[in-house]
């Protein structure tokens, strides 16, 4: 559900003031899941012509894949994931609405875009786990009609996920298998800041810090990156980014993975996950 703009706004946080050179492809390569990334760039476009994009790159609705067979032979399936099985703006603990909602067939279960490419720079897949049936939304700070958004007004991103049983069972474990195998990474690329042009690296690190607060399952990843270095003059630049949190959550055939934004603290993103699983529990296999 997040294309690769993520990956550069993740490196526009590492480096703060740091102006990194978009890469060319990125829009060719987008997916139509460009929902979360629309609005971390809203420094290069704005809110109404990211949706634009977006809704191009869907083409339209597709029609759901056969229904899987449900957990219970007496309880019909559930299939396509209801808006009601999402959080709703009034969650949040200030005043939200939901921006660029969207479904998709067939997407891969990301929990956190830049570990993805840390396993591709090893020569090793992602190893993302593929859902049946997705759906997502963004909460975004309350604000008039026509008002400009800053890249701040980004308050909470959800994708929720319908797999089947085997990735449900095995998906925990796997997640720790790739973490495991990117325990660290460093990301190179090159810098223009107050007129000096150079070349950086930063060191991204990965940990469950938290584990079993909601649902059938739950895990909280931090995500945390050193100060950038530059690689020829071994100075740092830029500013120390702060970690980041991602919570994911299980109830039965579901998976939710909720990122907040830049002012968003775990102990919230915590709170949110157990509401997250309560919304869950009537729409999953079996019900709960």
């Amino acid at each position: 559900m997040r294309d690769d703009l993520a990956f550069v706004e993740q490196i526009q946080r590492d480096l703060r003031d740091v102006r990194w050179p978009e890469p060319q492809d990125i829009r060719a390569e987008g997916r139509r899941r460009s929902r979360r990334t629309a609005l971390a760039a809203t420094v290069v476009l704005t809110l109404a012509g990211v949706s634009a994009f977006v809704a191009a790159e869907r083409g339209g609705e597709v029609a759901p894949p056969p229904v899987a067979a449900s957990a219970s032979p007496t309880a019909p399936a559930r299939a396509e994931i209801a808006l009601d099985s999402l959080l709703r703006p009034a969650d949040l603990a200030q005043p939200a609405q939901v921006q660029l909602s969207e479904s998709g067939l067939g997407e891969p279960v990301r929990v956190e875009r830049m570990l993805g490419h840390c396993r591709e720079t090893q020569g090793m897949t992602t190893g993302w786990q593929m859902s049946l049936w997705s759906r997502s939304q963004t909460l975004l700070r309350e604000r008039p009609e026509g008002v400009d958004r800053p890249s701040s007004d980004l308050l909470l991103s959800q994708d929720l996920y319908r797999v089947t049983p085997d990735v449900a069972a095995s998906f925990f474990g796997n997640l720790d298998q790739m973490l495991a195998t990117c325990p660290e990474w460093r990301s190179v690329g090159p810098y223009t800041i107050a007129g000096q042009t150079g070349t950086a690296e930063v060191v991204h690190r990965w940990a469950v810090v938290q584990r079993g607060f909601a649902g059938d399952g739950a895990v909280l990843v931090r995500h945390s990156s050193s100060r950038a270095r530059d690689q020829k003059t071994g100075e740092t630049v830029g500013n120390v980014s702060r970690p980041t949190s991602t919570a994911v959550v299980r109830v039965g055939d579901l998976i939710a993975v909720l990122t907040p934004g830049r002012d968003g603290t775990e102990p919230e993103l915590i709170r949110l996950a157990a509401v997250a699983a309560s919304r869950m529990c009537l729409a999953a296999n079996p019900p709960c």
